[in-house]
């Protein structure tokens, strides 16, 4: 039989998690093209012999996604797999529609098929979308885990944007191990506050063998998402955080539609500062698709070092890269602050921006007055950098989990905002970890 020659659409993340999962050892299957979007230079790369195994000894070309329909035709793809996530349910379809028209067929890969099953009991954490406040709430799951006893290890989603056959199992303890690896700015931003929490995070591209490696050390797993895709690992408790600032997304974004109806827990994060009437819709459409699930209400208040530094200060805000970009979020912590504490001014970053920041605004223009981190390499870290010391600003705030002072050096000064998950009301998440984890050993 002639194998089916498939394309999988991805993002350096899901795509290459089911090729591993599905593909690299099936006889009646050829991979002979990954297409990439959503992350800067990715592109133009290869999926190495080492990790595509001995059925690709020349190992598998990665092409723009915007090749996608001559890749189908001069290819002689018979089948699309669309492997990444947070876009709009049209956003898929009018990518089904050219798959189809340029002759291949299209399918969409499920968590049966994916996910891998664990020796040690799994908590994952998704979401609806990405910036509704996954990080904030696996960090405070994992305090409670510690608190309960258990040796906790975070698995995150794959940001394998360097040397993919090194980053095939990364395990980190300390910050050396961030700078050992040269980690971006948007690993650092997910792995640094579970290591100043004493939690080992694993992360890489071949989750079979950092599945196993993590077992070694943990009582229990948890799953660190990304985006608002759906876990790599099967789950004893799934918890999903929905974002009620974009009521209605959780029903209209693949595949954060598919966590919520697989979810054990739904948080309703950000309830302080929605609107109450949209806070009511979300829970209106948790109820429509998933009533069995438990639903918890949580705010994700904000804590500045110095807030009087702030007042009065012509300010820029620097928000999390990929909520801005691809999460479509107007405003995130660091514009909240700004405008609680007084600033005089919120400065438009745009007429600054050199190099990839440019063309991330050129690519994302409803960004606005906000400059998102972006840190996916060296460059950008560089571009970054340079766009924040040409700004005028009088003050820095800078609203992601690290502190960018580690990486950028500008002569302005810099306030870091940090935010947490406080849950609301009963039931809490530590009511629903204790029920199935036991009290503390």
């Amino acid at each position: 039989m002639t194998p089916t020659r498939v394309l999988i659409m991805g993002a350096a993340g899901r795509d290459f998690h089911n090729f591993n999962v599905c593909f690299r050892h099936a006889p009646d299957v050829e991979v002979v093209a990954f297409t990439a979007t959503q992350i800067p230079n990715i592109e133009g790369r290869v999926y190495p012999p080492a990790l595509a195994g001995p059925r690709y000894p020349h190992g598998i070309p990665i092409y723009e996604e915007r090749e996608l329909s001559r890749l189908i035709r001069e290819l002689r793809v018979g089948q699309v797999i669309f492997a990444y996530s947070d876009v709009p349910h049209e956003y898929v379809m009018h990518k089904a529609s050219q798959a189809l028209a340029a002759g291949a067929d299209f399918r969409l890969i499920g968590p049966a098929a994916t996910q891998l099953k664990s020796s040690k009991p799994v908590v994952s954490i998704g979401a609806g979308r990405t910036g509704s406040g996954k990080s904030q709430t696996t960090r405070h799951v994992c305090d409670i885990l510690q608190r309960l006893g258990k040796r906790v290890v975070a698995v995150r989603h794959p940001m394998p944007y360097g040397d993919l056959v090194r980053q095939t199992a990364q395990r980190f303890a300390t910050h050396a191990d961030l700078d050992a690896q040269e980690c971006t700015i948007e690993e650092r931003e997910e792995y640094e506050p579970h290591l100043d929490r004493g939690v080992i995070v694993y992360a890489g591209v071949d989750y079979e063998i950092i599945l196993r490696q993590a077992e070694q050390e943990a009582d229990v797993v948890v799953w660190d998402g990304g985006n608002n895709d759906f876990p790599f690992f099967a789950s004893d408790l799934h918890i999903v955080v929905v974002d009620p600032h974009r009521p209605g997304h959780e029903l209209t974004y693949h595949p954060g539609e598919t966590n919520l109806r697989m979810a054990d827990v739904v948080v309703i994060n950000k309830v302080d500062t929605a609107n109450y009437a949209d806070v009511l819709g979300v829970r209106a459409n948790i109820q429509s698709v998933n009533p069995r699930a438990v639903v918890i209400e949580a705010a994700s208040p904000l804590f500045v070092d110095d807030p009087q530094a702030i007042q009065g200060r012509r300010v820029l805000v620097i928000e999390d890269g990929p909520t801005l970009t691809h999460g479509e979020m107007a405003y995130g912590a660091g514009v909240v602050a700004a405008q609680r504490f007084g600033a005089a001014e919120l400065i438009d970053p745009r007429p600054f921006a050199v190099g990839s920041i440019r063309q991330t605004f050129e690519k994302y223009p409803r960004t606005g007055r906000l400059l998102p981190a972006m840190g996916y390499g060296a460059r950008q870290i560089a571009d970054l950098q340079e766009t924040i010391r040409r700004s005028d600003a009088e003050l820095i705030i800078v609203a992601t989990p690290i502190d960018l002072r580690r990486l950028v050096e500008v002569a302005q000064p810099m306030q870091r905002v940090r935010y947490e998950l406080q849950v609301i009301g009963r039931p809490t998440l530590e009511d629903v970890l204790r029920s199935r984890f036991g009290r503390a050993n």
